[in-house]
């Protein structure tokens, strides 16, 4: 029998997988961001030569393009490579491909970690959660707003848009210098890159060519993020109640994907594992899953569950799990539920 997530210490079992490979960790790098680029290349060789073949490029385009934002995300946390430098040169370089400043993404993505399942503490990285009775309580442009921002529509279609393109150039007000110099420096250096592509190609061919993989992958990752946290059996608690490990084991989702699947996501879906040590670089996910006996009991989903995890819409206090709009209506506000979560933590 696995021991209970609640008695397992993160920095034991974990640790010998958490070594960086600077070997394996080229290799990621080299089977992730070099073939998008080569497959950008060929795609607008293929112009008005074969649609169909064009498309699958694209297609296969937009699957590299996700692992190497996973790759990129590897060298946020320090992971990929085993020396901070290292990892800083090649994560600005693979933020550039994936459009996002490498500073402020990892300062977004580290709070993430440290608040992730978090009642009192959310909104850094997470999908837009909402209980049962704030809902409840919510004004109709609240919950309008709401439907609309988990809608797997809107999520899958403009959310490429706003978390890729859009959201990452822009700067918060109070933002500290470093975080301002890296969307600055990304910024500029897309400018300079896009401008000569669409000077070399013609802005028309390079939109051809660039936009449908990045919508693609974009919709993938949304996906993949998504289903990593946002599951029946999710974890939330209170800030008093909350504990790391547990986010990490009962929150963390397991989605089990075909082979294919998990190169070109890059072991992602082994999120449990990334989330109970982010240290350990995604090259090494599997063996640690396999190797520790406490990854035995934390959710799995398939393909197919990760797909109907799209109707579960609020977090349900008194259940404990993430439930559907028509579930919710369903419930009795107890008069301890009605209170504002200020008011019991």
């Amino acid at each position: 029998m696995a021991p209970k997530p609640s008695a397992y210490k993160r920095n034991d079992d974990l640790l010998k997988f958490a070594q960086p490979s600077r070997r394996k960790g080229w290799i990621s790098i080299l089977t992730s961001a070099l073939p998008y680029l080569a497959l950008f290349t060929a795609t607008y060789l293929t112009l008005g030569v074969s649609l169909p073949l064009t498309l699958a490029l694209e297609v296969l385009a937009a699957g590299f393009l996700v692992r190497t934002f996973v790759i990129f995300h590897d060298c946020t946390h320090g992971s990929l490579l085993p020396t901070k430098r290292e990892n800083t040169i090649v994560g600005r370089v693979l933020g550039v491909i994936v459009l996002s400043p490498f500073a402020r993404w990892r300062k977004d993505h580290i709070t993430h970690h440290a608040h992730a399942g978090d009642l009192d503490q959310r909104g850094a990285g997470d999908v837009a959660t909402m209980t049962v009775t704030e809902y409840q309580r919510a004004s109709n442009r609240t919950r309008l707003t709401y439907r609309l921002g988990r809608s797997p529509l809107m999520m899958l279609t403009v959310g490429p848009i706003i978390a890729m393109i859009v959201g990452p150039r822009i700067m918060a007000k109070d933002a500290k210098p470093e975080m301002r110099k890296s969307v600055r420096m990304t910024n500029l250096a897309l400018a300079v890159i896009i401008g000569g592509l669409c000077l070399l190609m013609g802005w028309q061919d390079f939109l051809i060519v660039w936009a449908p993989p990045a919508l693609m992958a974009g919709a993938a990752g949304i996906f993949l993020f998504y289903v990593q946290h946002q599951h029946e059996d999710a974890y939330w608690k209170n800030t008093d109640d909350w504990s790391y490990t547990d986010a990490a084991l009962q929150g963390s989702s397991y989605l089990k994907l075909p082979a294919i699947l998990n190169f070109f996501s890059a072991n992602i879906g082994l999120h449990h594992v990334h989330h109970l040590n982010p240290r350990v670089p995604s090259y090494n996910l599997q063996r640690a899953h396999a190797s520790c006996a406490v990854f035995a009991s934390v959710p799995v989903l398939t393909l197919a569950d990760g797909f109907r995890a799209f109707r579960l819409k609020l977090w349900d206090e008194d259940t404990a799990q993430l439930v559907t709009f028509a579930e919710a209506r369903s419930r009795v506000v107890t008069p301890a539920a009605a209170q504002p979560l200020a008011a019991r933590a």
